[in-house]
């Protein structure tokens, strides 16, 4: 594992992995996907470790998501099959699924594909600087159907899917997307509090909670997810870079007025 793109640490039994491109938001591009999934499958297999920490480099975001310069990118160079051929949604549903507690430290805003994966890990803490924006509705996409309703119930989760704005600190606490908010200065405090009681449990005990909790949905975790994936392959596929991010691209990624 190169480490390239993301950090990681261990202390006192917590796992902590910093994805760390803070020059452009921590966005997600394909390499730092891959060694995030390597990282959190690395602490997974590891006995010293009982839990699981993700953040994100810097105080703007935990991450802005998908890398959109290399998307569009990809969609100029390559040809729909071979983009079907190296798409690896799995790896989303690897670290959902991991058998170790997780826990988003929420530093920064978190948008499109870094929703997904905030909503998709077992708690999240955030600070006064969270924000959370599922996107994919505003730009042909879907995702976040296996994951949001888990967390805030399908009311909440469908207004947020269906609208794709904004949900800042204070809402996201008031819904339960964020565990626990606090102050910035407390952020890493308070992460690593909840993480070192959940490391300081029995192992097996707290493995177990989480696995029974995931086969006790309503429908299998897996199987939510495959549903997601069999649906943007063959009925709604997402829309390309350049059609989906029109606006971004002619700001040169500059933030909105």
């Amino acid at each position: 594992m190169s480490d390239q793109h993301i950090l990681l640490e261990r202390e006192n039994g917590v796992g902590i992995v910093t994805m760390n491109r803070p020059s452009v938001l921590n966005a997600m591009n394909r390499a730092l996907c891959r060694e995030l999934h390597a990282a959190v499958q690395a602490l997974d297999a590891d006995e010293t470790i009982g839990c699981i920490v993700i953040t994100g480099a810097g105080e703007r975001a935990f991450s802005a998501g998908g890398d959109i310069h290399e998307q569009r990118e990809d969609d100029r160079r390559y040809t729909q099959a071979e983009l079907d051929a190296m798409r690896d949604d799995r790896r989303e549903y690897e670290i959902a699924a991991c058998r170790k507690p997780t826990i988003g430290m929420m530093n920064g805003l978190a948008y499109g594909g870094a929703a997904v994966l905030s909503s998709s890990l077992d708690m999240r803490v955030g600070c006064e600087g969270s924000a959370f924006r599922f996107l994919a509705a505003a730009y042909g996409r879907i995702n976040s159907t296996w994951t949001l309703p888990n967390q805030v119930g399908w009311p909440i989760a469908k207004e947020l899917l269906f609208t794709a704005r904004v949900v800042g600190a204070e809402e996201a606490w008031r819904i339960g997307l964020l565990n626990h908010l606090v102050p910035r200065t407390e952020l890493r405090a308070k992460t690593m509090e909840l993480a070192r009681m959940i490391a300081g449990n029995h192992r097996g005990a707290v493995m177990g909670v989480k696995a029974l909790m995931l086969q006790q949905l309503g429908q299998g975790f897996e199987a939510q997810w495959q549903a997601e994936f069999d649906y943007t392959t063959h009925v709604l596929r997402g829309a390309r870079a350049e059609d989906a991010f029109g606006d971004f691209i002619a700001r040169k990624g500059r933030p909105a007025a």
